[in-house]
């Protein structure tokens, strides 16, 4: 497990500051800069901190250790306060059919993989994600997505149908990065992983990867957002 060092503290502090300011952006609709402020400035001036009279020991593990984390739990997940802000008359039920889908895609891959699961994709990482559970919940999410689009969105049933499989898909691979990020710092410290496993960031971690994706893609294609 990463234990956080007393020349850690200032990076830290920095990195919550970074926060209402993310949002800030979302307020007052500053799209450039929403898009720009924690990839490229926080990405460039965070270290600040942390290098002035702090010493070089632990550096990389630590500035990397918060990036992550900004854009991660930050950045990805802020995408959900933009939508309303992008298209005040679509935001909200977009956000909507994306949690609803995201949800049903974890539900439905983790039951799968319970139930009929038997090839596991990264066993170290998550014991629980199989490829059939996998495949089930690209399926699944597919169809429900194709019943909720025309309720909650402005999208045509071929979007409506991609968006099923794009929010599958970037869940999948955002629940699996989670699952190896929580396992690398908790590693030799099982007792606080089991704890972890039900609190918030299981269930967002999906978010993390859904939310950015489902919302770029939707602004490159469409002109509402």
């Amino acid at each position: 497990m990463m234990k956080t060092r007393k020349s850690d503290r200032r990076i830290f502090l920095w990195s919550y500051l970074m926060i209402p300011l993310q949002f800030y952006w979302i307020y007052i609709g500053w799209y450039g800069m929403f898009i720009v402020f924690i990839p490229v400035y926080v990405f460039l001036f965070l270290p600040l901190p942390r290098i002035i009279g702090q010493g070089t020991v632990g550096f990389l593990r630590s500035v990397s250790f918060t990036q992550w984390g900004l854009m991660l739990m930050v950045f990805g997940i802020s995408h959900l306060a933009y939508f309303p802000v992008a298209n005040t008359e679509f935001g909200a039920n977009l956000v909507l059919y994306l949690i609803i889908l995201t949800q049903v895609n974890d539900v439905s891959q983790y039951l799968i993989s319970l139930y009929f699961g038997k090839r596991k994709v990264a066993p170290t990482a998550n014991p629980y994600i199989t490829w059939e559970g996998f495949i089930g919940a690209v399926v699944t999410t597919t169809v429900i997505s194709y019943f909720i689009y025309p309720l909650l969105t402005p999208l045509d049933m071929t979007f409506g149908i991609a968006s099923g499989i794009l929010i599958s898909v970037a869940g999948y691979f955002g629940s699996l990065t989670i699952s190896v990020l929580k396992r690398d710092l908790l590693i030799g410290n099982k007792e606080t992983l089991e704890r972890l496993k039900n609190r918030y960031l299981n269930r967002i971690d999906s978010l993390t990867y859904t939310a950015p994706v489902f919302f770029h893609v939707i602004r490159y294609f469409f002109d509402f957002m």
